[in-house]
């Protein structure tokens, strides 16, 4: 099994990946880790794009995070997809709320990279859906076998997690014929 999550700053991911992993044990992987080095500085983008191969050639997984430009390399390997596609309304608080509540024992960054908010991620925010819209086009029809869920507030998010052990069983029964 392996499924990507994907979508804005302060949607959830890193909320849905923890409680999918917690109910599979399906090995996790948050990308800002392998993305980011000690204090926010950005890896080298070849040898975050190795890292990111090689995880994704693993037989289970679950990736949270976004990296628009490796989108293509998970969805290639995916059996399901999830983007939370939330409103902006919804995901700037969320992520102002995470500044000052974080969990710090859910351990998904890189060392040295404490919550922060800079107006590069507000900008970021901001354009996300631009960002996404097209590679999510073109990635669903390249790759028409891997289940996409597009989820816009929490009400489908609580009726995707009640259909997930479902998906999750038929994907893996898929998979063995």
């Amino acid at each position: 099994m392996r499924i990507m999550i994907f979508g804005r700053p302060g949607s959830g991911k890193l909320t849905l990946a923890t409680q999918l992993h917690k109910a599979t044990g399906i090995p996790l992987y948050h990308l800002d880790k392998y993305f980011y080095t000690d204090h926010w500085v950005e890896r080298n983008y070849t040898e975050f794009l190795a890292l990111h191969q090689e995880i994704v050639n693993h037989e289970q997984w679950i990736i949270d995070g976004n990296s628009a430009k490796s989108l293509h390399m998970r969805w290639a390997r995916a059996n399901v997809v999830i983007f939370l596609n939330f409103p902006r309304y919804i995901c700037y608080p969320r992520v102002f709320k995470r500044w000052f509540t974080k969990d710090t024992t859910i351990d998904d960054r890189a060392p040295n990279c404490q919550e922060t908010i800079r107006w590069s991620l507000l900008q970021y925010m901001w354009r996300y859906d631009q960002r996404v819209a097209e590679p999510i086009r073109i990635l669903r029809a390249q790759h028409p076998n891997a289940q996409f869920y597009e989820v816009h507030n929490n009400t489908e998010l609580a009726e995707l997690i009640q259909k997930l052990p479902n998906i999750i069983l038929n994907s893996q029964t898929n998979n063995r014929t």
